[in-house]
């Protein structure tokens, strides 16, 4: 016969029985339960599929298989190190990303501010409409339009015509195509990437604004003082978040505007992935320098995070 503790009800014995933890998790039952469909898709596409990472180490071959392939060890990376078209790529993704770094990251910042001072609510809507609208519309589109303003006839070289100057295809010269790059992913990126700011600004107290406008501080000093240090911790969580990405740059952008010509300064570590593995088919390659990217992107993000939190107390 089973043993049953008189006066305690079944349910308050499990509870007793269950760790802290597991306590917790049975009180809230129902609301982990709403997280089982997002913790399936997890598993089942960021997880499993890492399975097949195990072909960095080994000369893939489809007929035998992952098993069946032939294990070759770091051969593939070092093959990557040797290869000075990889070391040409990754001098080429580190330089876009430092680049959009210093330049893009901050742009969304300055335009939530900017748009938190304007006191006019029909222009502040209309102009953080027309701020977000580039980040809905595809890059094979924005890159059509991109290609048709500076194409020979486009606008930019008819301007410059105008006033007497020599018109040049940008899209196919290395010294612009960088710029391009940025300059694109700045105006397609900062409406949308404004948007957590403007939130964050939101949360700042009012008495705040009223007590420096008594003290006689401008706007502009407002805005230095008081929205800029109170939205710190956000802007430090986005560049972690960013600085864990800095080995990724847009694909599609750079996909659809680059060219053979433009391999020199505009081939990426996710464009040159593309050609090997998928043109190619060189598939242990192209595994073995993913997993470099995403390595060295998790040891940046720990880095980061770690000197983040010692000298300003901000982490993930």
């Amino acid at each position: 016969m089973q043993h049953t503790t008189p006066g305690i009800p079944a349910p308050a014995r499990v509870k007793r029985a269950m760790p802290r933890l597991l306590r917790e998790m049975y009180r809230y039952r129902y609301v982990y339960a709403l997280l089982l469909p997002a913790l399936a898709i997890m598993i089942i596409f960021r997880y499993v599929p890492m399975y097949g990472v195990q072909i960095a180490f080994k000369n893939f071959m489809i007929g035998k298989g992952i098993m069946g392939s032939e294990w070759v060890g770091l051969k593939q990376f070092q093959r990557m190190f040797d290869e000075p078209t990889f070391l040409q790529v990754l001098r080429n993704t580190l330089v876009i990303s430092g680049l959009g770094l210093v330049f893009g990251f901050p742009a969304p910042i300055f335009l939530a501010i900017i748009l938190n001072e304007i006191r006019l609510k029909w222009f502040k809507r209309v102009t953080q409409t027309i701020s977000y609208l580039p980040h809905f519309i595809s890059w094979v589109v924005l890159a059509g339009i991109i290609k048709e303003i500076l194409s020979m006839n486009g606008l930019i070289n008819k301007i410059i015509t105008f006033f007497g100057g020599t018109p040049a295809l940008y899209l196919v010269n290395s010294n612009w195509f960088v710029q391009i790059l940025i300059l694109s992913g700045i105006w397609q990126g900062i409406g949308w990437g404004s948007i957590i700011y403007l939130a964050a600004i939101a949360g700042i107290d009012k008495h705040l604004y009223e007590a420096a406008a008594i003290d006689g501080a401008s706007r502009v000093k407002q805005a230095w003082h008081i929205t800029l240090p109170s939205i710190m911790p956000v802007v430090f969580l986005m560049f972690l978040l960013r600085i864990g990405n800095l080995l990724e740059n847009n694909f599609d952008q750079i996909f659809n505007l680059y060219t053979p010509l433009v391999y020199s300064v505009g081939d990426v570590i996710q464009t040159y992935v593309y050609r090997v593995g998928l043109v190619s088919l060189d598939f242990s390659y192209s595994a073995a320098i993913g997993l470099f990217q995403n390595v060295i992107g998790f040891i940046l993000l720990l880095v980061v995070n770690f000197s983040s939190r010692k000298f300003k107390e901000y982490g993930v």
